[in-house]
């Protein structure tokens, strides 16, 4: 009996196996080219994200009269953790191996980020700050006052585990989420400008209930309604577009967004604003979203970068 056509046939299928494992592998990879998969589900993740957190962060708002201390944190990191968990529950259960095995890279892949992009992702924030303080303080303002980073120069130490602790809970849960499956996926359907204002928006209203916590700054410092809240909330929509812009020229890295959403959280508690001061940092990323869209146009955020053929899962 003859075993050619088998074995022709079985090496055929390896190939084209290792070619379809090749290729996605090389998906990010390919200049002037952003693959974005057509698989992700980037509607249902925003939902479930949105009313997941709302269950958990409002419980926490409402029943903190009757909840121990204790049981308001846990519902309220609950709700800070479920962008990550919805993002990885999607990943696992809907998705076939090279997707995940693309999404995982993404979030690790130094390399993805040139060194221009490292300098952006961590220059951006505290250029914009140090301006808006700047500005405030030649007419005559307060400009910056340092808030936490008064308390490093007197307890040096504490510095490393404060880090720590931002990056934890703010950036790492939220971003393989918003940008690293959210993002991705609408970009498959959508122009890089619509994708982020999209994304934007619900990022901005998932911070809502944060408002209605006891001890959350969105409560304490900022007050629901008040002109900060508007800040907050459309500055939140606003530099959504500065993600996309750097993620899709870090060839898709999540990592870079991680990197960009702990630099500006980080810039935020270290040094404060005045109110005045508060008014120009808004002007100034409304200033640079506008910069960035004018350069770099509105279908990839990019020069010259095209959508290539979406991918589908096998």
């Amino acid at each position: 009996m003859s075993v050619t056509p088998n074995l022709t046939e079985n090496t055929s299928r390896s190939g084209k196996q290792q070619q379809k494992a090749k290729q996605m592998k090389n998906s990010t990879t390919e200049k002037g080219q952003l693959h974005f998969s057509l698989d992700a589900r980037p509607v249902l993740f925003l939902s479930l994200t949105l009313g997941t957190t709302y269950f958990f962060e409002f419980l926490a708002a409402f029943a903190h009269p009757v909840l121990p201390g204790w049981g308001v944190t846990l519902l309220h990191y609950l709700g800070g953790l479920v962008p990550l968990a919805a993002a990885l529950s999607l990943t696992v259960f809907h998705h076939q191996s090279a997707f995940q095995r693309d999404f995982w890279r993404r979030l690790i892949d130094f390399q993805r980020i040139s060194p221009g992009w490292y300098a952006v992702i961590f220059l951006y924030a505290p250029i914009k700050s140090g301006l808006a303080g700047l500005v405030d303080f030649l007419l005559g303002g307060q400009g910056i006052a340092l808030e936490t980073a008064a308390q490093w120069i007197e307890q040096p130490l504490l510095a490393v585990p404060t880090l720590f602790f931002w990056l934890l809970f703010g950036p790492v849960p939220e971003e393989p989420g918003w940008r690293g499956y959210a993002l991705d996926g609408l970009q498959a359907r959508r122009s890089a400008l619509s994708a982020s204002f999209l994304v934007g928006v619900v990022w901005s209203l998932w911070h809502l209930p944060l408002f209605f916590i006891p001890g959350t700054w969105q409560a304490g410092e900022v007050g629901l309604g008040t002109q900060r809240f508007w800040f907050y909330m459309l500055t939140i929509v606003m530099e959504a577009v500065l993600y996309t812009w750097i993620y899709n020229n870090t060839n898709r890295s999540t990592l870079a967004a991680v990197l960009f959403h702990f630099t500006g959280n980080a810039v935020g508690e270290l040094f404060a604003l005045s109110p005045r001061a508060e008014w120009f940092n808004f002007l100034f990323a409304m200033a640079a979203v506008i910069l960035v869209i004018s350069l770099f146009g509105t279908q990839t955020l990019t020069r010259g970068k095209k959508v290539s053929a979406p991918l589908r899962r096998d």
